[in-house]
């Protein structure tokens, strides 16, 4: 191969290095430009959405739950992200050493992919996303940039450096690899990908085989440490599924015997006006009280708290439940042991 078959190659796949290089350099542009995003004190901060990949994230969960425990930490990381997405996104549009671009366009798509693939409530959205990424970097990372690229200029040029090795692993051009090892590349980076597509694809949303699934669809909590000690009844809740462009709305807390008694409940009138004497927010994404519930946003947790005397004669087993707006219910056992 020379670099005239390049050339064509990289010029052929000029779209797609066009569109994908919009797609995170449009990250920086309504982040920054369009709305500023990257303020915590104002809606839609970038980093509340950050906070909704942590639930089912793969892989990566751990990162996730350090930065969202850590507002500071969280916002340079979003500062950085933003900034690297932008200048990735720029250059890999114009074609500015087009294959290390084509390496963080990889980089980011694989984040996406692991991060929030799960995500989606009417397609696939954030998988599909993900994995084209993924594909396309690798794509652009063979073919470079291409006759509609700086790079080419650059050739044309007959600029020093561009006929330099260092140049054709991280610009455009000619791959300084034997065509015996260009093949296996190719073969072992589609294989690659293709089983990495199968593997997220089943791991998220089962759809490689058995039971479809989708856990953006419907709203779920997790209830856990849930006790009741002398006259506080404390507990924690997790929002771990449901849709991430609205919350999950608490309209009902009730602690119920093992007859079925309600012996404890908080209506919908008493959840909208809990304050922080109640509610300790563990993430960036926060539990709090709106006008008609307690909201639970995507990837929030809380350790919900409430004193009352009668927990004070309260023993035996107890079951404590969460009522939805949409009527879903959720459930924890809570045995009370006096000393």
């Amino acid at each position: 191969m020379n670099n005239q078959t390049y050339s064509y190659a990289g010029m052929f796949t000029t779209a797609l290095r066009w569109v994908a290089g919009w797609t995170y350099f449009s990250a920086f542009w309504r982040r920054l430009i369009l709305e500023n995003k990257l303020n915590p004190d104002e809606a839609g901060y970038i980093g509340e959405k950050f906070n909704h990949f942590l639930p089912n994230a793969l892989g990566i969960k751990p990162i996730i739950e350090h930065l969202v425990s850590n507002p500071e930490s969280l916002w340079w990381a979003m500062i950085s992200f933003t900034i690297i997405e932008g200048i990735v996104g720029l250059l890999f549009i114009l074609g500015v050493f087009t294959r290390l671009m084509s390496i963080g366009v990889f980089s980011l798509a694989l984040g996406i992919l692991l991060g929030s693939g799960w995500l989606g409530t009417t397609c696939l959205d954030e998988w599909q996303i993900g994995v084209l990424g993924v594909a396309s970097g690798f794509t652009i990372f063979l073919s470079g940039g291409g006759k509609y690229s700086f790079d080419e200029y650059f050739i044309r040029k007959n600029k020093s450096f561009a006929s330099t090795k260092w140049f054709q692993f991280l610009g455009s051009g000619m791959l300084p690899l034997t065509e015996k090892v260009l093949n296996k590349t190719v073969l072992v980076g589609a294989i690659f990908i293709f089983g990495l597509t199968l593997f997220t694809n089943q791991y998220f949303h089962g759809g490689v085989y058995g039971t479809l699934h989708n856990l953006s669809v419907r709203p779920h909590v997790s209830i856990s440490n849930a006790k009741i000690q002398n006259d506080t009844l404390s507990f924690i809740v997790f929002r771990d599924e449901g849709a991430d462009v609205y919350g999950s709305f608490l309209i009902g807390i009730k602690l119920m015997d093992e007859n079925g008694n309600t012996v404890f409940e908080q209506t919908q009138t008493q959840l909208s006006q809990l304050t922080s004497a109640h509610i300790k927010n563990e993430y960036v994404a926060k539990v709090k009280p709106g006008k008609h519930s307690l909201i639970l946003p995507l990837g929030a947790k809380a350790s919900l708290n409430f004193k009352e005397t009668i927990f004070t004669t309260l023993e035996g087993k107890y079951t404590l439940e969460l009522l939805d707006i949409s009527g879903v219910k959720w459930q924890e056992k809570i045995t009370v042991i006096k000393n």
